[in-house]
């Protein structure tokens, strides 16, 4: 594929030169909200909820979505489209059905900053607080995955070397991050999802000139695809990961857990009044629904227009490049770029916040010699949490220069593992009144560790079937201990009363 070259690539520079301005700005007008750990990792009743679900649904898309869930469109055809309704579907449903609970929880213990510490206040456990926030640094892969979708692109379109792009994109992320903390990850990432939504319409758009066809035009990318290979309209592509109804249940069961993950279910917790949720939960519906629907179709368009990718995660770029007039094609590029940014933000938060909030803050009155003030405890958990960026982000770099195979599955490798262990502590802690600390984290090691072990050893080679199976895991384990220490659950439960 040709890099774009002459006055296009400084429009992109231009436009790439006004963004940077622009999320540092935003970074350092949210350094007033970063000052305690609330406001470094919350911003709580700092951000508008219709900017706030905007800023989920991007921090949901992020380079999966927009990279490289297309690109397993363009090598496994419609069948990827089971993932799409997943998206706006399925986790939509669970965003609705979790949220408003996550949010009186949080609350009522006194207003929490990260899922972690939702976990330990639920099950009055420090223990099931560290080991959940051992398991978000799985995190790291995924950031990993936004790494290398960012450097693809500045590879594939602009020509920079993946190397640079791997320290361009580290670099600029832990620095507005590193400023403003939650504040500037919310508004950064909320502006991203309004542009990620109109470039998801313009590709839509564009398919009436690339495919042809008229108002026929999904009937003629179709008859194009099955003439390439018919396997690439078969609903159950036996090639890729939608090989079975089987594994199509477990991607909906996927989805619909994907709004636990840390990184995604902190955004309700930025919500300062229970009649913010409304507004939140359609905005992000919304957006969700144009990013996770259309891009998937300009994979499935990629691969008529170019059937012969070295790689597939490069589908979108080259649609992108092949379908608009150059001017455009730069603006939905640097769009492109700002997406990928959006989720790699939320996930630094998230992974930093936790080492701040939940393991700094829970370990170091154990291990400090002299009584530590509550302030003086949270203004030292603050500068954990925005020194650990530095580490974090070096770590992601180092491991980012070893490009993977699938963007998509390295991706989805991640966050199953943290999914497989807080599923059922989070479900159970909802609704059983018999679930306490210790099935807590027996389910949590077990999901996980089990994951793991499936994935790795090549146990199960669907990863979406390790997923379900771990999970499932994961609630027998905890449901069978919360049977046989009903005591321990029952003094649990009136400890959790008085704190409502």
């Amino acid at each position: 594929m040709e890099v774009l070259s002459g006055y296009v690539l400084w429009v992109i520079g231009i436009l790439l030169l006004a963004y940077f301005v622009f999320v540092f700005w935003i970074g350092k007008k949210g350094s007033k909200h970063s000052k305690s750990m609330v406001g470094f990792a919350t911003a709580r009743g700092s951000v508008s909820p219709w900017i706030v679900g905007a800023s989920f649904a991007a921090t949901y898309a992020s380079a999966n979505l927009f990279i490289g869930v297309p690109g397993l469109a363009y090598q496994y055809g419609t069948s990827v489209l089971w993932y799409t309704l997943g998206c706006f579907g399925a986790s939509w449903i669970g965003l609705l059905l979790f949220a408003k609970t996550f949010w009186r929880y949080g609350k009522k213990f006194g207003g929490v900053s990260t899922l972690p510490e939702w976990l330990g206040k639920r099950y009055n456990s420090r223990v099931l607080q560290v080991l959940v926030t051992f398991l978000i640094l799985f995190n790291v892969y995924y950031i990993v995955g936004q790494n290398v979708g960012l450097a693809t692109i500045f590879e594939t379109v602009i020509g920079i070397p993946y190397f640079w792009g791997i320290i361009i994109g580290v670099s600029i992320t832990i620095l507005y991050i590193g400023l403003g903390g939650a504040f500037a990850q919310l508004v950064s990432d909320g502006v991203q999802g309004i542009l990620m939504a109109i470039t998801s319409v313009l590709v839509l758009i564009s398919l009436f000139w690339t495919i042809g066809g008229g108002l026929n035009v999904f009937g003629t990318l179709s008859t194009k695809l099955e003439a390439l290979d018919p396997a690439l309209i078969s609903p159950i592509n036996t090639a890729g990961p939608y090989n079975s109804v089987l594994a199509i249940m477990a991607v909906q069961f996927l989805l619909f857990s994907f709004v636990l993950m840390p990184h995604l279910l902190n955004k309700v917790l930025s919500l300062e009044t229970e009649e913010q949720l409304r507004p939140f939960t359609i905005s992000a519906g919304l957006v969700l629904f144009l990013i996770s629907t259309l891009m998937v179709i300009g994979g499935l368009a990629a691969r008529v227009l170019a059937p012969a990718l070295s790689s597939a995660d490069q589908a979108i770029p080259l649609y992108i490049m092949e379908a608009f007039p150059p001017v455009i094609a730069a603006i939905m590029i640097v769009g492109i770029i700002s997406a990928i940014l959006s989720s790699t933000d939320s996930l630094y938060l998230g992974v930093t916040s936790s080492i701040g909030n939940d393991l700094y803050k829970v370990v170091a009155p154990i291990l400090s010699k002299n009584k530590l003030s509550e302030d003086e405890l949270d203004r030292r958990a603050v500068k954990v949490a925005k020194g650990s960026l530095v580490v974090v982000g070096l770590l992601t770099l180092y491991i980012s220069l070893d490009r993977p195979d699938s963007l998509s599955l390295l991706i989805q490798f991640s966050y199953s593992t943290i999914i497989s262990g807080v599923l059922a502590p989070i479900v159970l802690g909802y609704f059983w009144k018999k679930a306490n600390r210790y099935g807590a984290i027996a389910a949590l090691l077990t999901g996980a560790i089990l994951y793991v072990v499936l994935t790795t050893q090549n146990l199960i080679a669907n990863i979406y079937l390790a997923m379900l199976f771990s999970s499932i895991a994961g609630f027998i384990v905890m449901i069978i201990i919360g049977l046989l220490t009903s005591e321990e659950s029952a003094r649990q439960n009136v400890l959790l009363k008085d704190t409502l």
